[in-house]
C-alpha cells in the first residue's frame, strides 16, 4: 500500500442513498448499507451491498468470513478500541490481514483499506479508513464524506516519526476548517464528539455525520453459537448473551421472566425449527451438590408437562434456538456496548453470523431466514450471515424480497 496524503478515491454516484420502501413517518435508524474492503485478507477490491437480510455465499477462501471480520473490526473501532486491540492480536498480528501477494512500497509499507456507507437522518455518510500494517500498525488516513460529496473530516499521516495523524474538519463557513493532531491508533470519527463543540452549523453537520456512523457501527453483535459449550449448566446471574451463546439457559430464563410477548415469539420459532412438540421453554435449577444455583433450560413437550433438557438436543437444534433468540432480542440482552446516548428507536441491531447454516437442515435454515426477514421489516434488526448452501440461499432470495445475496466467488 503506497501511503499518500489522500489515499482514498473520490466518492461516486454509487454512494447515493438506497431507496426506502417504508412510507411510515418515523425516524429511520442509522444503518450500514455498504461495506468496502481493499487488500483485506483474500479480498483485493470488493464492495458489499447490505440489505435487511444479506447472505454471503462462495467457496472456501472466497472471503465470506473476511467480510464479517471487516464489519466487526469497524464496529470495534467505532466503539473506541485501539488498532492493536482489533488487529494486533492473533497469529501473524496485523500482517495476517494483508494479502501475501501485496508488495510493499519503497519504504517497506503494506496495509489495507476498510470503509462503509451509513444511511440515516444525516443522509448517506461515507467512511473510508486506510491502515498501515507494516512496518508498524497505524492509521495513515481517514475520510468522512457527506452525501453531497463534501469532505467533512480528513486525516493524513504527515510525519511518520510522530504517533499522530493531522486531522481537519469543517468548523464555520466555506473554507473554514479546524486542524488538530489525533492518535494514529484510533478511529478519528469516533473521537470527534469529544473534540467538536458543535457551536456552528458546520460543526453540527460534522457531528451529526460522525455520530450517525458511530451509532450504526456500534450496533453490531457477532454471533456464532457453539453447541459444544452450550450443554453445561450456567449461573442464573449470567444474563447477557455472549457471542458463543454458552450462557443460553440463563438468557432464556430472563426472556421468559421479563417479556412474555418476546418469549411467546421465541417458543413459536423453536416449535417451527425443532423436532417433536414444543409447548414452552422453561428453566430449572441444577443442585447436585456441585453446581448450586446453576440453571439449565428445558423444552416443555406437551400437556403432560414432559420436559427435555436443551443439552439433549442436537447441534442443529441448539444453534437454531440460539440464533432465533438473538434475532428476537435486542442490545439490552446481548453482551455488547450499544450507543446509550441514542434512543433505541434510532438504532438498528446488525447480527453478524459466520456459518449461519452450519449444522442446520433445510427447514431450520428457511425458518430462521423467515424470522430474520420479519424482524428486518420492523426496521430494528438486520442480519449479515455467511452460508455454505448457495442453492438454498438463492432460492430464499428469490422467494423473499427482504433477502439480498452476495456471491463472493464471482
Amino acid at each position: 500500500m503506497h501511503v499518500t496524503s489522500n489515499p482514498f478515491p473520490a466518492a461516486t454516484s454509487e454512494e447515493a442513498p438506497l431507496p426506502e420502501d417504508d412510507g411510515a413517518a418515523r425516524p429511520s435508524p442509522a444503518t450500514v448499507t455498504r461495506l468496502r474492503l481493499s487488500a483485506f485478507r483474500a479480498l483485493r477490491e470488493r464492495t458489499v451491498p447490505l440489505t435487511p437480510v444479506t447472505l454471503l455465499t462462495g467457496g472456501s477462501g472466497s472471503g465470506k468470513s473476511s467480510v464479517l471480520e471487516a464489519y466487526e473490526a469497524l464496529a470495534r473501532l467505532g466503539g473506541g478500541e485501539a488498532l492493536g486491540e482489533v488487529f494486533g492480536r492473533g497469529a501473524g498480528g496485523a500482517t495476517a490481514y494483508v494479502p501475501h501477494s501485496a508488495r510493499p512500497d519503497a519504504q517497506g509499507r503494506r496495509g489495507f483499506q476498510l470503509g462503509c456507507t451509513v444511511d440515516g437522518p444525516a443522509g448517506a455518510v461515507r467512511l473510508d479508513l486506510a491502515v498501515q500494517a507494516e512496518p508498524a500498525l497505524r492509521v495513515v488516513g481517514e475520510r468522512l464524506t457527506a452525501s453531497d460529496g463534501r469532505t467533512l473530516l480528513s486525516t493524513a499521516l504527515r510525519d511518520p516519526a510522530r504517533p499522530a495523524v493531522q486531522a481537519e474538519w469543517h468548523s464555520a463557513g466555506p473554507g473554514r476548517v479546524t486542524r488538530a493532531r489525533l492518535p494514529d491508533d484510533r478511529l478519528a470519527t469516533a473521537l470527534l464528539p469529544l473534540r467538536v463543540a458543535g457551536g456552528s452549523k458546520e460543526e453540527r453537520r460534522v457531528l451529526a455525520a460522525a455520530e450517525q456512523v458511530v451509532v450504526a457501527l456500534r450496533s453490531a453483535f457477532a454471533c456464532d453459537p457453539r453447541p459444544e459449550n452450550m450443554r453445561d449448566p450456567v449461573s442464573a446471574a449470567d444474563k447477557l448473551l455472549r457471542g458463543g451463546c454458552d450462557n443460553l439457559a440463563a438468557v432464556l430464563r430472563r426472556t421468559r421472566m421479563e417479556c412474555g410477548t418476546r418469549h411467546g415469539l421465541l417458543v413459536a420459532a423453536v416449535r417451527a425449527g425443532c423436532a417433536g412438540p414444543v409447548a414452552d421453554l422453561a428453566s430449572d435449577v441444577v443442585d447436585d451438590g456441585r453446581d448450586r444455583g446453576m440453571m439449565r433450560a428445558l423444552l416443555v413437550r406437551g400437556a403432560d408437562d414432559a420436559r427435555t433438557p436443551l443439552e439433549w438436543l442436537g447441534d442443529g437444534e441448539l444453534r437454531y434456538t440460539a440464533l432465533a433468540l438473538v434475532l428476537l432480542t435486542g442490545p439490552g440482552v446481548l453482551s455488547m456496548d450499544p450507543a446509550q446516548e441514542v434512543l433505541p428507536a434510532r438504532q438498528a441491531l446488525t447480527v453478524l453470523a459466520d456459518g449461519l447454516d452450519r449444522a442446520l437442515d433445510g427447514r431450520q435454515t428457511r425458518e430462521l431466514l423467515s424470522l430474520a426477514v420479519r424482524m428486518g421489516e420492523r426496521g430494528h434488526v438486520r442480519l449479515l450471515g455467511a452460508v455454505s448452501d448457495a442453492g438454498a440461499a438463492a432460492r430464499e432470495a428469490e422467494s423473499s424480497p427482504g433477502v439480498g445475496l452476495v456471491d463472493l466467488g464471482t
